[in-house]
């Protein structure tokens, strides 16, 4: 199984657009030590040149042009895009759908049924997409159930259900149900790789411990250092946990979670701008490399 990290930040990216947090400040100046970033999204494939697009960042077209293997050209209108598969409705993970308009067929789009309801009437990407290439849509079970996509057959996924919020325009935002967010388990049925894709993580559940064992790689959401780092960075009021995610930092925090775990690879992705994590000289970077923790950057590679 081969992944590609097509972006690894949060939404809006790194810089952010309308920013002038201090890391978005000093990446602008050439003084902090670390990379830019686009918003948070993956492509996986067992048999190229057909890989699934996990997640629709508005920045897909960009991270497209910077992937030549997701463009095989075998045709003059062609993608490498086998499927869609989608873990939540919200905005920074399902715009990009909207770049893929121009697709000669329908767009094989997996996703729960909650995600389909918030998609095609909150906000109704997959409505407009009908007028356009069309979606096929699949419905992703959170019971347990593994599934396959199109074109993938020797990649077997299971969804984890999570606790995370659901978007600011669902009904749903302030009691999100079971489906609302999901995480992968992915199997290469020949390799036997396994990798846990986890980008928004709000509580550590017992679900999501059952999910680790076996796993060669977890991918999972790195979003913010601390609770209250939005406040403390002088950029918003809200703290991580009212916006679904769980800090790194702390007893609690997903670091000393990851450090506990058994697991060759541990990745952290979709990292917020205000994330101290992203100066690469920074004391929390320093913590995260000595608990055997790494970065996701985009265009990293994963083999499993």
């Amino acid at each position: 199984m081969k992944i590609r990290v097509l972006g690894s930040g949060a939404g809006g990216g790194f810089p952010q657009w309308n920013c002038n947090c201090d890391n978005c400040r000093r990446y602008r100046e050439g003084t902090l030590r670390g990379r830019a970033r686009t918003q948070s999204s993956i492509a996986i494939s067992a048999d190229e040149p057909e890989w699934v697009l996990v997640n629709a960042s508005p920045d897909l077209r960009a991270q497209l042009e910077a992937n030549p293997e997701l463009q095989p050209a075998r045709s003059r209108r062609d993608t490498a895009l086998c499927a869609v598969i989608l873990c939540d409705a919200q905005i920074d993970h399902s715009t990009g759908l909207m770049t893929l308009r121009e697709h000669d067929h329908p767009l094989e789009v997996y996703c729960t049924g909650f995600v389909h309801d918030d998609l095609t009437n909150g906000y109704p990407l997959l409505r407009v997409l009908q007028h356009y290439c069309g979606v096929s849509w699949h419905e992703v079970a959170v019971d347990g159930t593994s599934f396959s996509a199109q074109g993938a057959p020797n990649l077997r996924f299971r969804a984890i259900p999570i606790e995370s919020d659901a978007p600011p325009y669902s009904p749903r935002r302030h009691d999100p149900g079971i489906g609302d967010n999901i995480g992968l388990r992915v199997e290469d049925l020949r390799s036997g790789g396994v990798l846990v894709y986890m980008p928004g993580l709000g509580a550590w559940t017992d679900e999501i411990e059952a999910a680790m064992p076996g796993a060669d790689c977890v991918l999972i959401d790195g979003t913010m250092w601390t609770d209250d780092e939005m406040q403390r960075a002088g950029v918003g009021h809200k703290r991580a946990s009212e916006m679904g995610h769980l800090q790194q930092s702390g007893e609690s925090g997903i670091l000393n979670r990851l450090r506990r775990l058994d697991v060759p690879r541990k990745i952290l992705i979709h990292i917020n701008n205000t994330n101290p994590l992203l100066d690469e000289a920074s004391s929390e970077h320093a913590q995260m490399r000595a608990a055997g923790i790494e970065l996701a950057y985009d265009g990293m590679e994963i083999e499993l």
